[in-house]
């Protein structure tokens, strides 16, 4: 079975095409990804509507892209996926429409795939991909949660946040020290300079027995931090404000990661989403993991961000485990989820 799927759910288009067999590893054999920065970073944040209309302009030439990359033609494609949600209205149309369209015309099967499921499952793209069942640690631009995962469609939700997520403490630290979009990856380049220890700022919910996460009060610290510097402009005092917030994601999330592996008695860890690049998060829990015996595993680097791999090896993987009904679009009739809770996939009570 060839797998062509779409990931179009906020600021960049991908393309991808997976080769899955019962019994066999799914194989992704092409690919093709375009992201947005350039056009937003003068807006500061994504603009829906450019994003939209961006996604159209580069959907179809991204497709041949990712055609030609897997030596594939598009009448070798036995199953179309996209993503359904959740993300931006108008950028998960565009992805929408032109997947249903290129299922009806070749008559293939069509299926709508959960984007927080595709970051779940990236890390079964790298060269050591996980087995079943493990934690993870999913942290992307707009969730943080941690789950237990059994097996595909098997999750168990253990603690999630009740605010922002860790990507948007991220990135609304960032716009507070007047660093350019897109704010996360720069705060992290620029704490690698700075003193991690510089700054008291709040570890949120970190000595409370449950696993969820709250990051609002740490970016009003922030706010509040840097509006007493004496001079805001100081390279030297930015770099340390910016290691300091780093620093405080960071351990909330190693060590409500630890105490998720403690509870669950599980000795393996997945982490996925885009947040699951930053160097300091993947240090720190490397050092923690080692000291437990618990083995991590993560995506590869170019795998983190958002891409259309991870839609294809979710469709890919569904469809291997027979647990893909519910996904099917009938008659090519489709519509998109910009909220589509994971409750949704048969997301079950921890126990």
């Amino acid at each position: 079975m060839l797998f062509l799927a779409f990931e179009s759910s906020c600021d960049e288009t991908g393309v991808a095409l997976v080769q899955a067999e019962q019994g066999e590893r799914p194989r992704l054999l092409g690919q093709a990804l375009h992201s947005q920065v350039d056009l937003h970073r003068a807006y500061g944040g994504v603009v829906p509507e450019l994003a939209s209309r961006d996604h159209i302009r580069r959907v179809l030439p991204l497709a041949r892209l990712a055609l030609d990359d897997a030596r594939c033609q598009l009448s070798d494609v036995d199953m179309v996926g996209f993503t359904r949600g959740p993300g931006l209205a108008g950028a998960l149309l565009v992805g929408a429409g032109v997947a249903a369209s290129l299922a009806m015309a070749l008559q293939v099967p069509l299926m709508g795939v959960h984007h927080l499921e595709g970051h779940l499952l990236s890390p079964f793209l790298s060269q050591d991909p996980p087995e079943f069942p493990f934690v993870a640690l999913l942290v992307s631009g707009g969730h943080t949660q941690l789950m237990r995962v059994d097996g595909v469609g098997q999750y168990a939700l253990l603690g999630e946040t009740i605010d922002d997520a860790a990507g948007e403490a991220f990135d609304k630290s960032a716009k507070v020290l007047g660093l350019p979009y897109p704010g996360g990856p720069v705060l992290a380049e620029l704490a690698r300079g700075g003193d991690p220890q510089a700054f008291a700022l709040p570890r949120p919910l970190l000595h409370q027995d449950n696993l969820d996460f709250s990051f609002a009060g740490l970016k009003t610290a922030v706010w509040t931090a840097h509006g007493r510097l004496p001079d805001a402009q100081d390279p030297k005092v930015l770099a340390d404000l910016a290691a300091s917030t780093q620093a405080a994601i960071v351990e909330v999330l190693v060590k409500k990661t630890l105490k998720a592996l403690q509870q669950t008695g599980l000795k393996r860890l997945v982490v996925a989403g885009g947040v699951g690049a930053n160097r300091d998060l993947r240090l720190a829990l490397n050092d923690a993991c080692a000291k437990r015996q618990v083995r991590v595993q993560y995506p590869e680097l170019s795998l983190c961000t958002d891409n259309g791999a991870m839609i294809a090896m979710a469709a890919a993987m569904r469809w291997q485990a027979g647990a893909h009904d519910a996904l099917m679009m009938r008659d090519y009739a489709f519509d998109v989820k910009p909220r589509w809770p994971l409750d949704d996939l048969g997301l079950r009570a921890a126990v």
